[in-house]
């Protein structure tokens, strides 16, 4: 059975905002857009960059260095430089706790 862990509330993260935290060796952000969440792991494949502080654009995330595109909902290279898709988290909402799968 997946186990999930409580990484924010859903007062912390507005629509059209984000959270970075760190879990273990992992930086995870967490995107709230238009009141679902998504998570990724901060770092751009093409060049172990960190990727969450990009533009976001509808659930498309651009890297700040290179501009490599990703889909936050799949993780799915959507513009290159980057060919290999980034890691996503299930999230679920209990209440108003903000979950992910660890």
């Amino acid at each position: 059975m997946p186990e999930f862990i409580t990484v924010a509330t859903t007062d912390e993260i507005k629509p059209g905002e984000r959270i970075i935290f760190e879990i273990g060796r992992h930086y995870i952000a967490v995107f709230n857009v238009n009141g679902q969440y998504y998570a990724i792991e901060d770092l751009c494949t093409h060049d172990d960059g960190p990727l969450a502080e990009g533009r976001l654009q509808g659930f498309e995330i651009e890297c700040p260095r290179h501009g490599a595109r990703f889909d936050i909902r799949d993780g799915r290279v959507t513009a290159r430089p980057a060919v290999i898709p980034i890691p996503v988290y299930e999230v679920r909402v209990e209440g108003d706790e903000i979950q992910l799968e660890i």
